[in-house]
């Protein structure tokens, strides 16, 4: 189902986002962004509360993600065969989600089904039974789920790095907890964080699909009115992640190596945020395109695939990397990345790799609306990360207006006398 239009292939620019983009206020006070479109006769809804696994106690990392999971075992008058009946019966999905700055949820159902699905979500919010039963089960998984992370090189890549980026933050803190901190989470702590993360202040909300404004406004304040009014979510502190230490590398015997790498990045609200995206792309972010995908894959032959990002959270901002190559070539592997980095840094990129990263950068924006599931996704994403709705329009401007020397400009920022913070998994020759 395709709910926005993207003209800029025509000769029309692609102003038609923002306009599809309805703003409703419910007589609770409660803000939703609603697109409206009958070609098919599902709605997508999504939501998020401000203040996800940075709100987790010290000591019980994991309580948002284990709430997650308890949110549809049971709530209201079901138990949780009989919840997931009821979503059986009329096909209605319903997911929670967590991650270090929010708390969010997703709902899809036919519109035939619409009361049904928001009742449905009304009780999994406002009314979980939170069960012991539920809860240990749940518990389990998780646990289960670690224990097999503690085996792999990935996630013991990716922890390290985070440890040795954050420290003690609450962003060093996994989200879904670890083997010491899951056993240790009670009821009362799931109880608490719903209490205190899940109020109507910090909610942001989109709807995509065969909704009007008045019905959506009538059913948004009956799911969620019964929330409290005020959250108490405390905000992370600012924090910039460390870079340059002595590599961590974690033993693991296995062939190769997973390497993880990063400075810190540009904040989403930088007036250099869209450059640094740009550089990033040509860096490690553009695929089969990008500088280190040509140099570390095609090139050497070092590793099936690489990459580099920007990590933007609310409180932070990283660019980050990884990849996983042979034992005895890990210290090549990074060599090379490094190199590719210096590049950049003293050359820059070439015209053609700028003029052929913008356009790839503006041409894919449109993948991102071509379904109501994912313009839900995005439209609540813009809200969480403080963007108005305005900026649907507006992005592929600031892309198409970066220039080589706000690219050069940006390298220098992030690059000049940084070397890399490296986690890696495996066993490393060389480093």
């Amino acid at each position: 189902m395709t709910a926005l239009k993207d003209t800029s292939a025509s000769a029309q620019p692609a102003a038609t986002y923002a306009a599809r983009v309805q703003k409703i206020v419910t007589p609770l006070g409660l803000e939703a962004w609603l697109v409206e479109d009958y070609a098919v006769p599902m709605l997508a809804f999504d939501f998020a509360f401000k203040g996800g696994s940075s709100q987790d106690p010290k000591g019980k990392a994991g309580v948002a993600h284990m709430l997650s999971g308890l949110l549809d075992e049971g709530a209201g008058p079901y138990d949780s065969d009989a919840f997931h009946r009821a979503l059986d019966d009329k096909a209605v999905e319903i997911s929670f989600h967590e991650s270090h700055d929010n708390f969010s949820g997703q709902m899809k159902t036919l519109s035939r089904h619409m009361d049904a699905a928001f009742e449905l979500a009304r009780v999994a919010i406002c009314e979980p039974r939170l069960e012991v039963e539920s809860i240990e089960r749940v518990r389990s998984q998780i646990v289960a789920g670690h224990k097999h992370d503690a085996q792999d090189p990935n996630s013991l890549a990716a922890k390290a790095f985070r440890i040795a980026a954050f420290g003690d933050h609450p962003y060093g803190r996994p989200t879904k907890g670890d083997l010491d901190t899951i056993p240790a989470i009670t009821r009362d702590d799931l109880v608490a964080f719903h209490r205190a993360a899940l109020a109507r202040d910090n909610l942001k909300i989109a709807a995509v699909g065969a909704i009007d404004a008045a019905r959506l406004a009538a059913l948004i304040d009956k799911t969620f009115g019964a929330l409290p009014a005020k959250s108490a979510v405390v905000d992370a502190p600012e924090i910039t992640p460390a870079f340059g230490a002595k590599p961590t590398i974690i033993d693991v015997d296995v062939p190769q190596t997973t390497i993880r790498f990063g400075l810190p990045g540009v904040p989403r609200h930088d007036p250099d945020y869209m450059a640094a995206v740009v550089l990033n792309h040509i860096l490690g972010g553009g695929s089969f395109s990008a500088r280190l995908f040509k140099e570390v894959r095609e090139k050497r032959g070092l590793a099936y695939s690489v990459y580099s990002q920007l990590m933007n959270r609310d409180h932070s901002a990283q660019f980050i990397g990884g990849t996983s190559t042979k034992n005895e070539r890990a210290a090549e592997s990074l060599a090379v990345i490094q190199e590719e980095i210096d590049k950049l840094l003293t050359d820059g990129p070439g015209e053609d790799e700028l003029e052929k990263a913008k356009k790839y950068l503006i041409g894919s924006y449109a993948l991102r609306f071509d379904t109501s599931t994912k313009i839900a996704g995005h439209l609540v994403a813009m809200q969480t990360d403080g963007y108005p709705v305005e900026f649907l329009d507006a992005r592929n401007g600031l892309v198409a207006a970066v220039a080589m020397a706000d690219v050069n400009r940006i390298a220098r920022r992030l690059f000049e006398g940084k070397p890399l913070l490296v986690a890696a998994a495996g066993r490393p020759e060389g480093f």
